[in-house]
């Protein structure tokens, strides 16, 4: 072991590193992207979910009660339904995540010690599903609970005091993990091999010498930019295929809307990332840079999308850079379509985001490509 020649190539190595601009990136902001997103983006303590509201009864009581429940921050008011079948409306086109549901007995109810209110979830969501249920903690005045002696076990049983508000959780009761956490598998794998696959596209042509090929022939840079993406897209509905099957067979998994509009959501998000993987593929100067510019992508993706963690729980400047992962809107477009059977007319600003992405990503990367060796 000589340790002159051994400190040579520590030298050698360490240059290398700092004329390599994008691996001394990765080096110093890994960290702090990561520190960032967990210490002040994620937080799983849900807040401020959209709620819609239908107070049928228009008391001072019931009004009472709903600014009860937005006083405890868990819910924040979007709009005003005149019935519950609007909230129901709403709930299935995720427009709002929570509905409160006020019937036009309250008072009445409220004597009696009966139920006095609803909160309808979008259980496609878990941790929706687990913050809605705080609020039928809350104490409403006037209400004396009920107490039934029961038959079965002798007149000293009693049933539990009937709980002034219900939460009533749909498209997934049960709060199966596995319900919400295929859906968004799709979208997660889809976005790794996608964004990888055309990220590495042109750094290989010009490593493995097939770029001087094509610059002798007429092909134009959108075609071969278009070219490189079309192959790629039947790959990723094999994929959104396996999962969806697995899914099913495995996990039981409903699709309760079209099996189409599935397949049209994940084609958005395929075309979505096929286009940023080029647009990488066009500053990337090697494979190994392309890789990492990949990691770089997908760390945020995973983490601010709402496929991890609550997206409501995060503070609203991250959510406003969620909103530009095109993730983010395939997780809502394809737990719309599975779960809540909504099609995608009805979701159609998440398309519009997808299609927009698309367009400028793919602009972007046929102006960036020139059919040169340097």
């Amino acid at each position: 072991m000589n340790l002159r020649r051994l400190l040579a190539v520590m030298t050698k190595e360490l240059r290398q590193m700092r004329r390599d601009r994008i691996t001394l990136a990765m080096i110093i902001l890994v960290p702090v992207l990561q520190l960032a997103l967990f210490g002040y983006a994620i937080n799983t303590n849900v807040r401020g979910l959209s709620a819609g509201i239908a107070d049928e009864a228009g008391t001072a009581g019931s009004r009472a009660l709903v600014m009860d429940m937005l006083a405890t921050g868990v819910v924040a008011p979007v709009a005003d339904a005149a019935t519950p079948e609007q909230l129901m409306a709403w709930l299935q086109r995720g427009e709002i995540a929570v509905g409160i549901h006020v019937p036009p007995d309250f008072e009445r109810r409220r004597i009696d010690g009966r139920e006095v209110a609803q909160v309808l979830v979008d259980g496609s969501d878990t941790a929706v599903q687990g913050a809605a249920a705080q609020l039928a903690q809350l104490p409403v005045e006037g209400v004396s609970t009920v107490i039934v002696p029961t038959a079965v076990t002798g007149p000293r049983a009693s049933t539990p005091p009937t709980r002034p508000i219900s939460v009533v959780s749909f498209y997934n009761p049960e709060r199966r993990s596995a319900v919400n956490i295929v859906p968004g598998l799709i979208g997660v794998i889809l976005t790794m091999t996608m964004v990888l696959f055309t990220g590495v596209a042109i750094v290989r042509e010009r490593e493995r010498g097939n770029m001087e090929l094509l610059i002798a022939t007429p092909i134009s840079s959108a075609e071969l930019m278009i070219g490189k993406v079309l192959p790629y897209v039947a790959i990723g509905l094999v994929q959104t295929t396996v999962v969806l099957a697995l899914g099913l067979w495995l996990f039981k998994v409903p699709v309760r809307g079209s099996l189409l509009d599935v397949y049209l959501a994940a084609g958005l998000l395929i075309v979505a990332n096929l286009t940023l993987g080029l647009l990488i593929s066009t500053k990337a100067k090697s494979q190994f840079q392309a890789m990492q510019m990949t990691f770089f992508v997908f760390l945020p993706s995973i983490l601010l999308s709402g496929f991890m963690f609550p997206f409501s729980g995060m503070p609203k400047a991250v959510q406003w850079l969620a909103e530009v992962l095109p993730l983010t809107h395939f997780l809502r477009l394809i737990r719309g379509v599975m779960l809540r059977g909504a099609t995608l007319p009805e979701l159609w600003p998440d398309v519009l985001a997808l299609l927009v992405f698309t367009t400028v990503m793919m602009t972007l990367a046929i102006a960036r490509f020139r059919k040169r060796l340097d």
